[in-house]
């Protein structure tokens, strides 16, 4: 679709080359708006290009697409990281995207003008006025490591999650993982798999696990399903499944949690999507051990007073959102620095600054990208037409 808006109004910038980003850009572009992605990379799907190799979606090919291309059959029903990078790079160009790379934006601030318009600070001195402004770095954005004690004089190897690629360099380690998300539970079983002598997983919270697909159906229509329901009864009902799916792993050290499934979605935590995991605990060849406290030179001092000497350390401790620089002035965060407007909805203090990707639903990443996408470019575009209307 020709972009009808151009010529009257300054372009829409979208920042984040990831699947948020191009999303929005290709539904503003379908809704004749002009739309110029700005990635701080030198390629589109950075995220993605860094993460583990085994990594597939845990979500279906079909409930993954984003608007306007389909992910090809070919793919497989679960999309292994590299097919998910061919189809980002697939979808910028059949879409025609406008995209500058190698320009990271540093900083969001109102114009003085009376047009609601955005000044975006850029590298290399840029200073780009927009329209409006779609935020889409990421989710996944600056990985986290705890202040554990002692870390700093830690002499062992201890590395994030995110550097992370294959279990080779760890053949014949004894590894400790920290963190029981998606990716901790993985690479240790990958781990497992690749020749680790020993690998230990540190527990902090113990986590609700769930069969990737039951009889051929995938756990993510059930999120679909349940999105909307009652937070009590989906917890009941994820307990009375998880009984009946998951094995009583307690006498390996992993007792079922004691709040609920969906509870623990609402406040941002997911559940483990069994891809092996739960045999590796049963066989012994994953053993879960108490949360890490601190570190003593070469050794980990673990929270029931443990005391272990892995040869290494991977933190599957999360990431965060790092908006802070960016937009943190503009009085649009919460406590937790997560954007309190997400998807078509803008802050009240800031209308035309909008947010995608910054949850973690249960129902799907790429699904809620998509959604949110066709959401936030009918908005933009009406906000467009009613701007015009009234210049008359």
């Amino acid at each position: 679709m020709a972009n009808t808006t151009t010529d009257r109004h300054h372009p829409v910038y979208v920042i984040g080359g990831g699947p948020g980003g191009l999303a929005a850009a290709a539904a503003l572009r379908e809704q004749g708006v002009h739309a110029v992605v700005l990635e701080k990379s030198d390629a589109v799907g950075a995220s993605w290009r860094g993460h583990y190799d085994r990594l597939h979606l845990h979500t279906t090919r079909r409930l993954s697409g984003l608007p306007g291309l389909a992910m090809p059959r070919a793919f497989g029903r679960w999309v292994s990281r590299d097919n998910v990078v061919r189809y980002l790079e697939r979808y910028a160009e059949f879409h025609e995207l406008e995209i500058v790379t190698g320009v990271e934006v540093t900083r969001i601030e109102p114009t003085s003008d009376d047009d609601n318009s955005w000044l975006l600070h850029a590298t290399g001195g840029r200073q780009l006025t927009g329209s409006a402004v779609v935020v889409a770095t990421g989710y996944n954005h600056t990985p986290h490591v705890p202040e554990w004690p002692g870390r700093d004089t830690y002499t062992g190897e201890l590395t994030h999650a995110r550097h992370y690629r294959n279990p080779r360099p760890y053949e014949g380690k004894d590894v400790l993982i920290v963190g029981t998300g998606n990716t901790g539970t993985e690479i240790a079983v990958d781990l497992v798999e690749g020749g680790a002598s020993r690998v230990r997983l540190a527990v902090r919270t113990v986590p609700h696990i769930v069969r990737r697909s039951t009889a051929g159906w995938p756990a993510q229509r059930t999120g679909i399903l349940v999105r909307r329901l009652p937070v009590r009864l989906v917890d009941r009902a994820g307990a009375l499944m998880a009984r009946i799916a998951i094995p009583d792993l307690s006498a390996h050290g992993l007792p079922r949690p004691g709040t609920g499934l969906y509870s623990r979605v609402r406040d941002g935590a997911i559940p483990v999507q069994d891809v092996g995991f739960v045999d590796a605990v049963k066989r012994g060849t994953v053993e879960p051990v108490a949360a890490v406290e601190c570190f003593d030179e070469d050794e980990v001092v673990l929270a029931d007073g443990t005391r272990i000497s892995p040869q290494a350390v991977i933190a599957a401790t999360g990431y965060r959102r790092s908006l802070d620089g960016l937009v943190g002035h503009l009085g649009v965060l919460d406590g937790r620095g997560r954007p309190m407007a997400h998807g078509a909805r803008t802050p009240p203090k800031a209308p035309g600054l909008y947010f995608t990707g910054y949850t973690n639903p249960i129902s799907g990443m790429f699904r809620e990208l998509a959604i949110d996408a066709a959401k936030i470019a009918k908005k933009i575009a009406s906000t467009n037409r009613a701007t015009d209307r009234a210049g008359r």
